[in-house]
C-alpha cells in the first residue's frame, strides 16, 4: 500500500489535469486538497493512518491534514463550528454525497491486508465490464472509499 494514490472524484473534476492539459494557460498550477468538516479528528487519523498508510502533515487542535504515504495527495479534516473559520467553513458534513477513490497497483492485495485488519468491506472485491477491479470500505464519517486498480480497456 505504499504507492496509494488518492483521487478525490468530488464534483467529477480534476482540476490538475485540467492545467496541466490547457496548453493556453501554462501558469496555471493547482493541487486539490479535499476537506471534511468534522467533530471526528482523532478517529480519522487513526483510520488514515493505521489502517491506509498515510501521514500526518500538520495537526492542531482544530485541524488535521494528512498525505498518502506517496505524498502525492493530501485530504483534511476540520472542526465543525470553529471561531477561526468563516462561516462558509463551520457546517459539520452531513454524511452523504461524497465519495472518494483511492488507486493502487494491486487491488488483490490490499484487499487480503484490509481483510486480514478486519475491516469491513462495505462492497466486496469485484470486476466491472469498464475494467475496474475495486472494492469499497467506509471511513469514520461514513464516506464510502472505493479502492481501485484500474485496467486499460482494450
Amino acid at each position: 500500500m505504499k504507492r496509494l494514490l488518492i483521487i478525490l472524484t468530488i464534483l467529477g473534476v480534476s482540476l490538475t489535469n485540467y492545467a496541466q492539459s490547457n496548453p493556453s494557460n501554462k501558469s496555471f498550477n493547482m493541487k486539490l486538497n479535499a476537506g471534511i468538516i468534522t467533530t471526528k479528528l482523532a478517529e480519522n487519523k487513526a483510520f488514515y493512518t493505521s489502517i491506509l498508510d498515510f501521514g500526518v502533515t500538520f495537526e492542531n487542535e482544530f485541524y488535521l491534514l494528512l498525505h498518502t504515504p506517496n505524498k502525492q495527495a493530501e485530504i483534511s479534516f476540520l472542526l465543525p463550528e470553529h471561531a477561526s473559520q468563516q462561516p462558509l467553513f463551520q457546517q459539520a458534513f452531513q454524511g452523504q454525497g461524497v465519495y472518494l477513490t483511492i488507486e493502487v497497483e494491486d487491488v488483490d492485495k490490499v484487499y487480503k491486508e484490509l481483510k486480514q485488519k478486519g475491516i469491513a468491506i462495505k462492497i466486496d472485491l469485484r470486476n466491472e465490464p469498464w475494467g475496474d477491479r475495486h472494492f469499497a470500505i467506509q471511513d469514520p464519517n461514513g464516506i464510502g472509499i472505493d479502492i481501485v486498480t484500474y485496467s486499460p480497456q482494450e
